[in-house]
């Protein structure tokens, strides 16, 4: 059974995701709209995005952390201990969203149906970076840009992409 995978992220022009395990930009917009999407659903991060949220584990989400430790637990949340794993955990019937890093992007890529991105207009130093979205294998069925505000120095955009062809 295919099981509804999604991934949400803020990206800047060059990629990048984020910095010394910490996000590059503050935008309360992306922040509302990823608790709007999130709230209710399971939400999938590996350990070190899970360290880096102010608050642990995300509220009114079921948290599930993949982590190569057995003896990593955290409290409020379930483990896994590889993507399949991750993977099976998944809930069938509602959308499972994968929330970071870099490396569990890459891996959770290929099962993936769609991609909830904003777009930031502006590149930045980074050390962390998403893989290229192909046009080939994705299309965009949803986007509304924004124009800079008086709380960042850049325009943005929210983009919705479904996979082309998904089995």
């Amino acid at each position: 059974m295919i099981k509804p995978i999604s991934i949400i992220v803020a990206v800047a022009e060059n990629n990048a995701i984020g910095k010394d395990n910490r996000l590059l930009w503050h935008v309360s917009a992306d922040l509302k709209r990823f608790k709007r999407l999130t709230s209710g659903h399971t939400i999938v991060m590996g350990k070190n995005t899970y360290f880096s949220l102010p608050v642990k584990p995300l509220a009114n989400r079921r948290n599930i952390i993949i982590t190569d430790n057995i003896n990593d637990s955290f409290a409020g949340c379930e483990m896994a201990y590889s993507i399949d794993e991750a993977l099976q955990l998944c809930d069938a019937e509602k959308e499972n969203f994968v929330i970071g890093g870099a490396s569990i992007y890459r891996q959770f890529l290929p099962f993936t149906q769609k991609l909830y991105i904003t777009s930031v207009h502006k590149s930045y130093d980074a050390d962390t970076f998403f893989p290229e979205i192909s046009s080939e294998q994705w299309e965009i069925t949803e986007k509304e840009n924004v124009i800079k505000d008086t709380q960042n120095d850049f325009s943005y955009s929210f983009i919705t992409y479904r996979r082309k062809n998904y089995l």
